[in-house]
């Protein structure tokens, strides 16, 4: 399926149970890059909007570049109570902005699936001199503990391409790569998400991977996740743990 599609039946899921980005990432950006409120943000396959809320709520004017429709008409409905939203169809390789016009370029979880050489062309084309590309991963945490294990394998077990998609994650150094030959800093963030069954089989519906409804491994799927929760669960409760990795540097 083309990459730019994957997401179109999960547009919910997505929103309501994907993880959402530490705040304390602000300050490194205010004290390492220069952000203020009135910088201009270009949030790169924005999705529904996770990370373009984030800046919204500091303050900042952010374009959403999105080319999937469905999932930015659901970023569009950030505009109502945040007015300096704008979303527009784009991709990574050729955003439609203007030369020089944006202070900061920002991907959050959506690196693997550009062409990197030429997003890295075209963020380095709409940036502004001496501005930042921000790079943003929430890294789920994959053991040794029990539950993470046990998540992981049903990933693998019951995933449609989950190793497909999973072998296309930048590495650290592929990160490197990207930014290279300018310098790349990176920070990383404690984060986490405490779900019920219902808020655990939508945050993994919400992977573009995982069979759906309707779809022949659905039901093995669910009630190996079931399993799951049923065994690892506490006050009717299990924690996703991530490592939120934060790439910035300047590209020129």
């Amino acid at each position: 399926m083309n990459a730019k599609e994957r997401f179109t039946t999960r547009v919910d899921d997505y929103r309501k149970f994907r993880p959402h980005y530490p705040a304390p990432l602000l300050g490194l950006l205010r004290r390492e890059c220069g952000l203020t409120p009135s910088s201009v943000i270009a949030d790169i396959g924005a999705g529904t909007g996770i990370l373009t809320e984030l800046f919204l709520e500091h303050g900042n004017p952010v374009i959403a570049v999105e080319p999937n429709a469905a999932m930015r008409a659901a970023c569009a409905e950030l505009a109502a109570p945040y007015p300096k939203l704008e979303c527009i169809d784009g991709t990574a390789e050729a955003t439609g902005l203007p030369d020089a016009s944006i202070d900061f370029v920002t991907v959050g979880q959506a690196l693997h699936w550009f062409d990197r050489r030429r997003a890295r062309q075209e963020f380095a084309r709409i940036l502004r001199p001496h501005r930042y590309a921000v790079v943003l991963t929430n890294e789920r945490h994959m053991g040794p503990e029990p539950f993470f294990v046990a998540y992981e394998q049903l990933l693998r077990e019951h995933g449609i391409d989950y190793q497909r998609v999973k072998a296309t994650y930048p590495s650290i150094s592929d990160t490197l790569e990207f930014f290279a030959p300018a310098k790349m800093h990176m920070a990383i963030f404690p984060n986490h998400q405490d779900f019920d069954f219902e808020g655990l089989l939508g945050r993994t519906l919400s992977s573009s991977y995982m069979p759906q409804p309707g779809h022949a491994g659905h039901e093995a799927m669910h009630a190996a996740l079931m399993h799951i929760f049923e065994r690892h669960q506490m006050q009717g409760k299990v924690r996703m743990m991530y490592d939120c990795r934060v790439a910035y540097g300047q590209l020129t």
